[in-house]
């Protein structure tokens, strides 16, 4: 229930989450390192997320639930929220569906 709603708050904010992330350089890499390397973040990465999450909720204030203490454990559904590939793949499925579609 919590995840589903952190994550509805993400995808409300998230061409403004997106934009604020992807201007600080490595940001965006470092917060998807888990999901594409399945490897986990070190204590000096998470430090430096919350970091610049904190500076983020100055400008979009649903983020702050990330930088608060003990939203490190949510980190991992900002970056499910957040991860493009899986946008583009589902614009890929519909894409392939809506050329068979046309082709019948």
């Amino acid at each position: 229930m919590i995840k589903r709603y952190l994550k509805r708050l993400i995808v409300i904010n998230k061409e403004a989450v997106l934009a604020e992330i992807l201007a600080i350089r490595g940001l965006m890499q470092l917060l998807m390192k888990m999901r594409n390397t399945d490897e986990p973040w070190t204590g000096e990465e998470r430090k430096e997320i919350k970091g610049h999450l904190k500076n983020i909720a100055k400008i979009i204030p649903a983020v702050a639930i990330f930088a608060l203490p003990g939203g490190s454990f949510l980190l991992p559904i900002l970056a499910e929220a957040l991860d493009r590939r899986k946008t583009r793949r589902l614009q890929q499925k519909q894409d392939t569906a809506a050329m068979f579609d046309r082709k019948l």
